[in-house]
């Protein structure tokens, strides 16, 4: 039989591994009788664990949520995920990165040294976008508050802030919004909050970091089905312009006079074929035809445009704007 420190950190164990357990099953599987059970969770309670009891032949054990947060049991593989994650947590721009650092150093402090070696491995490095503005962090709280409405189904009120120069002045604005929350997601480290816009009657993707929210919460809302169903898909389609079919509106054809592994390397979603030694294929597509000329244009080759014919003129368009930026001439009046 295991002494009593040892067999109290498997009962814990135990009850952190599933909801409910029988006490016939916790006395089968750490080998005592059902009143050592009893006694050794009676000793989990004074630690500060709240563990709940059923009465009766059919009774069992349930580790409860408490009012404070008692010591965790972690397997080797739980113990790695938790310190993977937290590091991922340091790059988040969540506003909980110096929170993240803190527990990721305590949960690294008590690991066991074999533990340690496998996360001083693999180290994840926080890369500044570049960017021209202000940082993109979101206060946590904001966030607790928006997931907190998402999850409890209430009309979320909050000033909203636009873009800088939207007003023409160079000033951002703060627009009043009245929303029902669905989903606080995250898109190319930036969080956002896809809801129902009440006023407009329809759906919008809000900025997280340009949400200041409002009290009280409004009432509560049965959601809505989001179009497509998926909210993956959704905002794949709404940051590409889309039509909901998954796919860019605007795709052209073009064949490069460059080697095919050169362009595969810089066009992400693209599709290359390689058609010789120094010419290839390329199908892409953007959200509008000016940004697909000019995402090819980038690419210093000669180039030949398959179609459609939209593309062709897009290149005429950005022909002729170059040229004029070449020869300093005024731009045509709009």
């Amino acid at each position: 039989m295991q002494k009593t420190s040892a067999r109290l950190l498997s009962l814990l164990s135990l009850l952190q591994a599933r909801r409910d357990w029988p006490g016939a099953l916790l006395a089968e599987r750490l080998d005592v009788s059902p009143r050592t059970v009893r006694r050794d969770v009676d000793r989990l309670r004074e630690l500060g664990y709240p563990i709940t009891a059923a009465k009766g032949p059919d009774g069992g054990y349930r580790l409860d949520a408490g009012a404070e947060l008692p010591p965790l049991l972690f397997d080797d593989e739980q113990a790695v995920a938790l310190a993977v994650g937290l590091q991922v947590a340091v790059t988040a721009g969540a506003g909980i990165e110096e929170a993240a650092l803190r527990a990721l150093n305590t949960v690294r402090q008590v690991m066991p040294a074999r533990l340690r070696r496998r996360i001083d491995t693999l180290q994840v490095t926080a890369v500044e976008r570049p960017t021209t503005g202000t940082g993109s962090t979101v206060d946590s709280t904001v966030l607790t508050v928006l997931g907190a409405a998402v999850h409890a189904c209430t009309v979320l009120r909050f000033d909203y802030a636009l873009p800088a120069g939207t007003a023409g002045d160079g000033l951002s604005l703060a627009s009043p919004r009245r929303v029902e929350p669905h989903h606080l997601v995250t898109w190319g480290g930036r969080w956002y909050l896809v809801a129902w816009d009440l006023d407009r009657g329809d759906w919008r993707v809000f900025r997280a970091d340009r949400i200041t929210a409002r009290t009280p919460a409004g009432p509560r809302f049965t959601p809505r089905e989001l179009p497509g169903g998926e909210v993956a898909a959704f905002i794949t389609n709404r940051f590409r312009g889309s039509d909901g079919s998954g796919d860019w509106p605007c795709r052209g054809e073009v064949i490069l006079a460059l080697p095919a592994a050169s362009v595969s390397r810089h066009t992400h979603d693209g599709v290359v074929e390689e058609l010789g030694p120094h010419r290839c294929r390329l199908s892409l597509g953007s959200w509008s035809w000016t940004s697909l000329a000019a995402a090819i244009g980038r690419f210093d080759a000669d180039i030949e445009v398959v179609g459609p014919a939209d593309l062709r003129e897009a290149f005429a368009h950005l022909a002729r704007r170059y040229t004029d930026a070449a020869t300093g001439a005024a731009p045509p009046a709009p």
